[in-house]
């Protein structure tokens, strides 16, 4: 019988699967994890819908409020997410997701985007798209009608347009004067000039921003979109975190998800998202998961950080938590929580106060 490279990969994955480590096959059995873990991080029982936000009040309720409703009426995790992250991807007046985000340093927006599914098992990424407002269907769409993780580039866009996506600016008007200000001052040696009113310096203020949704639905499953536009007037082509599977995002349906927004390159090189579902499947709460992954990007940059990092995780069992490197009582870490019980924000921790 002849066997495609599909077949191969899908056969010997299983194999893999039944013969996988014991220490793996205990955390995904429920089993008691060892030292000093609490007994309810690995496969915790599901306690019913419960949606997850990276932002506080104002954009969390925006975010969350279209997203509980498939919730509460026993969607899926995964329909929910995309619907709360395609608020701020068409939300012109956000600068760090989607339609007017802020673009590369040649003023174009390139956009990245990954979702993951626990049930399915599966997830979906694009990076450095262009000209399509809602990176975040594109990547679902790779997750469902493809069997790739990641498209990115000409390639994604190309993609999209087969699925019917228009192409359209993703410039704003908001977005082009900030990147025109930027170029402006950019060098003193250069030959673009500043407006006569001055020069208007703000480097040490480069805008970044990212969103996560994390949900758990009725059924117990669950799922992860992080979306972003990415650091402002990056070089083009760059990648952040956020469409790189267990950096910007991870999902385990046994245990939960959790997301990071901030400095990109330094979430991928301690693989920050799945380290701290890691750490919930071995008893760790979802803010205290946060926390340690933190420490250990310290602990990676052997320096004390100038960049912002922060954390948000979802258990199964409905428990959430963030955690940034930097924050303070003026400018709190937070997240958006809707359950049953309602919306609420969460303030989470950190490990350097700002001054």
């Amino acid at each position: 019988m002849a066997w495609s490279r599909r077949d191969f990969l899908r056969t010997g994955l299983a194999t893999l699967g039944s013969a996988a480590a014991p220490g793996l096959v205990g955390a995904q059995s429920g089993a008691a994890p060892t030292g000093n873990a609490k007994p309810e991080g690995a496969s915790a029982r599901a306690a019913g819908p419960a949606l997850l936000c990276s932002r506080g009040e104002s954009w969390g309720r925006k975010v969350n409020a279209p997203a509980w409703e498939i919730l509460r009426d026993r969607g899926t995790s995964l329909d929910a997410v995309v619907a709360g992250a395609v608020v701020v991807e068409l939300d012109p007046d956000d600068t760090s997701v989607g339609y007017g985000g802020l673009p590369n340093e040649e003023g174009v927006v390139q956009l990245d985007a990954s979702i993951l599914s626990g049930k399915l098992r599966k997830c979906g990424a694009v990076g450095a798209l262009e000209r399509i407002k809602t990176p975040s269907r594109i990547a679902r769409l790779v997750l469902e009608r493809t069997d790739h993780v990641m498209l990115v580039g000409e390639g994604a866009l190309r993609f999209a347009r087969a699925h019917g996506f228009e192409e359209e600016n993703l410039l704003t008007e908001r977005s082009r004067l900030e990147w025109l200000k930027w170029k402006e001052n950019l060098s003193t040696q250069d030959d673009w000039e500043p407006p006569a009113d001055g020069v208007y310096l703000e480097r040490d203020k480069r805008p970044a921003g990212t969103i996560n949704v994390l949900a758990v639905d009725a059924a117990g499953d669950v799922s992860g979109c992080t979306t972003t536009s990415g650091l402002a007037y990056k070089i083009p082509g760059r990648l952040g975190d956020s469409p790189i599977v267990g950096a910007g995002l991870y999902v385990d349906n046994e245990v939960g998800a959790a997301g990071a927004t901030g400095r990109g390159e330094e979430v991928i090189k301690t693989c920050g998202s799945f380290n701290i579902v890691d750490s919930m499947a071995r008893g760790m709460s979802p803010e205290d998961a946060c926390l340690d992954a933190l420490r250990r990007i310290v602990r990676w940059s052997r320096q004390r950080p100038d960049f912002q990092v922060k954390f948000v995780a979802l258990r199964r069992d409905g428990e959430a938590g963030c955690a940034a490197m930097w924050g303070s009582a003026k400018q709190p870490v937070e997240a958006a929580l809707t359950t049953r019980a309602g919306f609420r924000v969460l303030n989470g921790k950190y490990l350097y106060e700002r001054t």
